[in-house]
């Protein structure tokens, strides 16, 4: 029988088949919900995204799920971020313009970098396919979302053209490598994490991910 309680956000920007499958198949009891007042009772919150930032924001706030988000997140259960879902929990992104974010994790969200860091290079834009994660120097993934994976180089499916950048290097969990840049993949404070890449779409070693969320 399902043991984990997993509350999936639907606010209109998610790709919720996938995501929801991934956690059903690592045993999660799944419930998805469009209603902010479900997201108290919720014993661990996940917050998917697709697409661009500022739409999600925009529907995020219009939902009421801004200030829900915000106060789950001050009770220290366990909430995870997958992809755009990952980047508004920013301070703000520069996508289509300047757009505020949650501000629960300090950092922007910027452009993927068109050009190698040699500057020779083009870089394709959207960071598109499977990418090796990293461990951060002094990051140390014991402990984290991520230990599973310890050890290893494991690579995870990515789809996207901005990226976090942590305003606290600490958060900061991995990175992949695309073109020279170091690419922040995944962060981590305390109750709160989050992917880049999509768990859902990643394999064996996304459900990996996905279970070690579960059992937090």
């Amino acid at each position: 029988m399902p043991n984990h309680k997993i509350t999936i956000l639907d606010y209109g920007m998610c790709n919720l088949f996938s995501v929801v499958r991934a956690f059903e198949h690592s045993g999660a009891d799944v419930l998805v919900t469009d209603d902010p007042a479900q997201v108290p009772f919720a014993e661990k919150l996940v917050v998917p995204g697709v697409g661009a930032f500022h739409d999600s924001m925009r529907e995020i706030h219009e939902r009421g799920f801004d200030d829900a988000i915000r106060r789950f997140v001050d009770t220290g259960r366990p909430l995870f971020g997958i992809c755009v879902g990952m980047q508004v929990l920013f301070d703000a992104s520069e996508e289509f313009g300047e757009h505020l974010g949650l501000g629960i994790l300090p950092g922007r969200v910027l452009a993927v970098p068109k050009v190698s860091f040699n500057g020779i290079e083009p870089l394709r834009v959207p960071h598109i396919g499977w990418n090796h994660l990293t461990e951060p120097r002094g990051r140390n993934w014991t402990g984290s979302l991520l230990e599973p994976l310890k050890g290893l180089s494991p690579a995870v499916y990515f789809v996207h053209s901005f990226v976090a950048t942590p305003g606290r290097e600490v958060d900061l969990l991995a990175e992949c490598d695309y073109g020279g840049h170091a690419l922040c993949a995944a962060v981590q404070h305390q109750n709160v994490m989050a992917t880049q890449f999509h768990p859902e779409r990643s394999g064996a070693v996304g459900l990996e991910v996905v279970k070690s969320f579960c059992v937090l």
